[in-house]
């Protein structure tokens, strides 16, 4: 059961939009190798704010997500992506509906 979850607000920086989009769609593959994932959610908010939701079983899980590779990528291109930094938000989950 999911009872931990991040949400990350990404500010995409003027024309880098599509880079954004490709950042978030060439991560699930990355993050379907998370066994400690359960969800994971890119998101697009509007015209350039996108979004990251997954949640996780425990926090040792979303620790392990912190620390993973999307996160590290994340980091590593944020100057070069966003407008301001991924404001991380670190949530707990008081109900859920998973597959």
């Amino acid at each position: 059961m999911a009872k931990f979850a991040l949400f990350v607000i990404l500010n995409a920086k003027p024309g880098q939009e599509a880079a954004v989009e490709t950042f978030l769609r060439d991560s699930l593959p990355v993050v379907q190798d998370e066994p400690g994932t359960v969800a994971w959610f890119g998101l697009r908010l509007g015209p350039s704010t996108f979004g990251i939701f997954d949640a996780f079983p425990d926090e040792a899980a979303r620790q392990a997500h912190l620390s993973g590779r999307v996160a590290s990528a994340l980091m590593e291109r944020a100057s070069d992506l966003f407008a301001t930094a991924p404001q991380i938000e670190k949530l707990d989950v008081l109900a859920a509906k998973l597959p």
